[in-house]
């Protein structure tokens, strides 16, 4: 077993048992957790000759120098925060594959020909503010103005101004759109993450590389609105039921789907939250409101937009039939993102050369690479396979899978270098 291998395996045990959070693993964003993964990557990077540095609000560069220090850099990296009582490879894999390589290169005497940057990113997952790829978003300086006050955590009601100045960094340079990472430092940049779907699973393939990223939008404070009644006064005639009108919403969401199967063109629709107000509700009331979350996804923009307005054309609907206002609140939109060709082809001729064949599929799930791609930078992602999905408990990356992930890493800098 090589050194880099000793390593991931330590670094994902001590994460897995100093963040665990049953039945899961929880490392919020601007949180301890996440701030205890950060540590925990800072100290075997330091332990591998790595210059150790972060930017304003958080953000973590490990860097292994290289042949020439003012070269634009060879960046990989993902995010170590999860969601909720989530598993404890999403994002982590990816930092940690990393400073895989970096102990890998070491161990071989292998200098690359520019520096090789491993960085940890903060708060890309949504789950605790509204906001994707949060922390590289802020190291372009293109997060909204408005962020650092106005968002909120989900589970502390504090802005996220707040949450960056409690765990020491300074939340000023983001407010004012101050570019932290110059993109001029950036040759290329690579996203190692564990496959949230099956398709590897399902075609006995150990990783895979990404193509593209999924654009979408999102209303998470969606609600249908009717009236509350007596359940047992009020007849059918004179009810506006909110649960009532978010079922025919959901069943037409449903038939709008069935007609966009048309390959290139498909989307995911998901509801993931629905409630009825605790403070009000009964079981002898008809439910006046009922809250929910919709997430839609797809590659195609158009279809996307398509959906879009069919789903504004379905509130009308309800409204009209059932005196039930659904009211989507505010949008949180994505786009689709392409990711490079020619880095592609490069990590494909590196994974022949140790006589792998990595399938090329689009992410359904969006990723930091995303922002990347988005400011021109060429962008790769490798996906690993695994099991159960993701956003839970039961994530089940098999670690020799991860070796492969890394492997490629490997053989694709050594060809770097023997090209330089």
């Amino acid at each position: 077993m090589t050194s880099g291998q000793k390593r991931a395996r330590q670094m994902f045990s001590s994460l897995a048992e100093a963040t665990a959070d049953p039945p899961g693993i929880t490392r919020a964003a601007y949180g301890p957790g996440e701030q205890l993964a950060h540590n925990l990557a800072a100290r075997h990077a330091t332990e591998l000759g790595c210059e150790i540095s972060c930017d304003a609000i958080g953000n973590l560069y490990m860097t292994l120098p290289g042949e020439d220090r003012g070269a634009p850099a060879f960046f990989v990296g993902s995010h170590m925060d999860t969601v909720p009582h989530g598993g404890n490879f999403d994002g982590a894999a990816g930092v940690i594959a990393g400073l895989s390589l970096a102990a890998t290169l070491v161990e071989n005497n292998t200098v690359l020909p520019r520096d090789l940057v491993i960085m940890a990113i903060r708060a890309e997952e949504a789950t605790w503010f509204p906001l994707s790829y949060l922390g590289s978003y802020a190291a372009f300086g293109k997060l909204p103005a408005t962020a650092i006050d106005e968002t909120v955590r989900s589970d502390t009601g504090r802005t996220l101004g707040w949450h960056m100045r409690e765990a020491g960094f300074d939340p000023e340079p983001a407010r004012q759109g101050k570019v932290l990472l110059p993109v001029r430092r950036v040759h290329s940049f690579v996203e190692v993450h564990i496959e949230q779907g099956p398709a590897l699973i399902g075609g006995d393939q150990p990783i895979g590389l990404v193509t593209a990223l999924n654009g979408g939008f999102r209303y998470t404070t969606a609600r249908c609105i009717g009236r509350y009644a007596h359940s047992g006064a009020t007849s059918r005639q004179y009810r506006q039921d909110a649960v009532l009108g978010f079922s025919d919403f959901v069943h037409g969401l449903e038939k709008e789907w069935d007609s966009l199967g048309e390959p290139g063109r498909d989307v995911t629709l998901t509801i993931g939250q629905v409630a009825t107000d605790p403070t009000h509700h009964s079981g002898s009331k008809v439910a006046g409101e009922v809250g929910f979350c919709l997430d839609v996804r797809g590659p195609c923009q158009d279809a996307l937009n398509g959906i879009r307005k069919r789903i504004s054309a379905l509130c009308d609907t309800v409204a009209r039939t059932r005196g039930v206002d659904c009211v989507l609140g505010p949008e949180f939109t994505w786009p689709v993102t392409q990711l490079d060709e020619e880095l592609r082809h490069q990590l494909n001729d590196a994974a022949s050369t140790l006589n792998l064949s990595p399938p090329s599929m689009p992410s359904g799930a969006g990723h930091d690479a995303a922002v990347f791609a988005e400011m021109g930078i060429p962008t790769g992602m490798i996906f690993i396979r695994n099991a159960n999905g993701s956003h839970n408990p039961d994530e089940d990356m098999d670690i020799n899978d991860f070796d492969q992930a890394v492997s490629l890493l490997v053989a694709h800098y050594s060809l770097q270098a023997s090209r330089s």
